[in-house]
């Protein structure tokens, strides 16, 4: 069965086959024959526009279904490379932890371990690190059989990073490793996991850094700064709430996209 997969917006991990499509329907001639049309919608300040696209879609295939993250929380089976490119894998879904700025738990709920999960390279797990010691070591067996460097791009709690985790990660080829620090107190226990993870380098080793929830313009940037100091390479997210999506004042914007593209980046720090 042919299902045409849209979405409202691209993203790295967005497919790009011949039947992923971003936005509106293409000309004639230029769309393919298909059983189905599934819209996704990831973010809630997309359903408006995904709930046009279904419309819009609507009109060339008489089955158009919306879907996604933001409007089925139960969510569906994952299926490697229908929503997410080829090598994205979940070995295990939710979280334990209550972030204030984080959906997972809404959505997922409390973690749980996927038995059986599909083979990938790209570790797309909210914390991975909270499973248990014997999926880790299976996940790491799996990653082991991949023909592609491994990237945790789903993010790793630092604070669960011990030893014996760092040691699992030096027995992989790594090609990035995403570590977060969302708030000023996040900063000590990065430095922690950094110092067991230094080997991999600033290249590989990133940091999601969600800026503009409750702080200045000035806290941000020290923020930031202070991730570079470090030793790793920061990936600035604006901060978005489920409910609405908020235009940042230029500033905001420029300070975000200074630190959410490492060229510019490391031009700015001399590195």
């Amino acid at each position: 069965m042919s299902v045409i997969r849209v979405f409202p917006r691209r993203t790295s991990l967005t497919p790009d086959d011949p039947y992923a499509f971003v936005g509106d329907p293409p000309f004639e001639g230029w769309r393919p024959e298909a059983n189905e049309v599934h819209v996704s919608c990831a973010f809630t300040w997309d359903i408006k526009e995904s709930e046009r696209l279904a419309g819009a879609w609507s009109q060339y295939y008489p089955v158009v279904y919306l879907g996604g993250p933001a409007i089925d929380r139960n969510g569906n089976e994952f299926i490697p490379g229908r929503y997410l490119m080829n090598g994205v894998t979940f070995t295990s879904k939710g979280c334990n932890n209550k972030c204030s700025h984080c959906l997972v738990p809404e959505y997922e709920g409390k973690l749980q371990e996927i038995d059986n999960f599909h083979p990938g390279y790209i570790i797309q797990d909210n914390n991975l690190l909270q499973c248990s010691r014997g999926h880790i070591h299976e996940v790491f067996k799996m990653l082991r059989s991949q023909r592609r460097a491994a990237i945790f791009s789903g993010g790793i709690d630092a604070r669960l990073v011990t030893d014996d985790i760092a040691e699992l990660f030096k027995s992989i080829r790594i090609n990035q490793l995403f570590l977060a620090a969302d708030t000023m107190g996040a900063l000590y226990p990065l430095q922690e996991a950094f110092n067991k993870l230094s080997y991999l380098g600033r290249d590989k080793l990133r940091c999601y850094v969600m800026i503009g929830k409750d702080e200045t313009i000035e806290q941000a940037e020290f923020r930031l700064k202070s991730v570079w100091n470090i030793g790793c390479l920061p990936f600035s997210q604006l901060y978005q709430p489920k409910d609405k999506w908020i235009n940042y004042p230029q500033d905001w914007k420029d300070l975000n996209r200074v630190w959410s593209r490492p060229a510019i980046t490391k031009a700015v720090n001399g590195n």
